[in-house]
C-alpha cells in the first residue's frame, strides 16, 4: 500500500485529506507541526509527502530543505495559500517537485500524487546502466550522478528530467514537451517551473554553470543536452 505523509496544521483540512487518501488506496501519516513533519519523513517510509507551507514550529520551506538533505528522491508537493509567484518560485528552488495553490480539487491532487509516484518508479528506457556527462558519471539503476564516487542526491524530477533529455540523444527539447513527458500532466501555472529546475540541475552537472557546456538553452526553443559537450 502506497504510504502518504500530509503535514498541515489546520485539523478541518488534514481530516479531509486523511479522508480522502484513504478512500483511495493510501496509508495515511499525519503531522500538525514542521518538525513533526520532518521527523515523520526521515524515520518512517512514506513514498510521497504532501507539505503545507504555513506550518508551526518550522515552515514548509525549512522543512522540505531538511529532508531533501537525507531524502533527495522523496516526492513533494507544497500547499500554498498565497499563489504569488515568489512563492510557487522558491518552493521549486528549495526542492519540492511540485505545489497546487489552495482552493484545490482533490482529485487534482491526488492526480499529482499519482504523477510524482509513477516517476519516482519509472525506470529509464533503454539498456543504459551509465553514462558519463562531463564530470557526471550517471547510473541509471541507482537514478543519481556521482562525481568523483559522490552522489549528487538528484531529486526524483531532477533525474527524470536528465534521463528525458538524454533519451532525446541532443535533440532540442521545449519546455512544453517537458511538462508534458516529465511533470506528466498538460498544464502548469507557469513554464518558469522548468526554468527553475533546469538551474539547479546546472549547478549539480556543470562545471561552471554560468557557462554550461553541457545543459544548454536553445534560445526560443527550450533546452538541449551535449553529452560529449557543446563545441565553442
Amino acid at each position: 500500500m502506497t504510504q502518504l505523509l500530509i503535514v498541515e496544521d489546520d485539523p478541518q483540512m488534514i481530516k479531509g485529506l486523511k479522508m480522502f487518501f484513504s478512500s483511495q488506496g493510501y496509508e495515511v501519516t499525519e503531522a500538525m507541526d514542521g518538525e513533526k513533519g520532518v521527523e515523520c519523513a526521515l524515520e518512517g517510509n512514506p513514498d510521497a509527502m504532501i507539505l503545507d507551507v504555513m506550518l508551526p514550529r518550522m515552515n514548509g520551506f525549512d522543512v522540505c530543505k531538511k529532508i531533501r538533505k537525507q531524502k533527495p528522491g522523496l516526492p513533494i508537493i507544497l500547499l500554498t495559500a498565497k499563489g504569488e509567484e515568489i512563492d510557487k518560485v522558491v518552493g521549486l528552488e528549495i526542492g519540492a517537485d511540485d505545489y497546487v495553490v489552495k482552493p484545490f480539487s482533490l482529485k487534482e491532487l491526488e492526480a499529482r500524487v499519482r504523477s510524482l509516484l509513477r516517476r519516482a518508479n519509472l525506470a529509464p528506457a533503454g539498456d543504459r546502466k551509465e553514462m558519463q556527462i562531463g564530470k557526471v558519471l550517471v547510473d541509471f539503476a541507482k537514478m543519481d550522478g556521482f562525481v568523483d564516487g559522490k552522489p549528487l542526491n538528484l531529486t526524483s524530477l531532477e533525474f527524470q528530467v536528465l534521463t528525458f533529455l538524454v533519451e532525446k540523444d541532443g535533440d532540442v527539447v521545449s519546455r512544453e514537451d517537458l511538462l508534458n513527458h516529465v511533470w506528466g500532466y498538460e498544464t502548469l501555472p507557469t513554464t518558469r517551473t522548468i526554468d527553475t529546475h533546469m538551474l539547479h540541475l546546472r549547478q549539480k552537472i556543470e562545471v561552471d554553470p554560468k557557462n554550461p557546456k553541457h545543459l544548454v538553452t536553445a534560445h526560443g526553443k527550450g533546452y538541449i543536452l551535449y553529452i560529449e559537450g557543446r563545441e565553442e
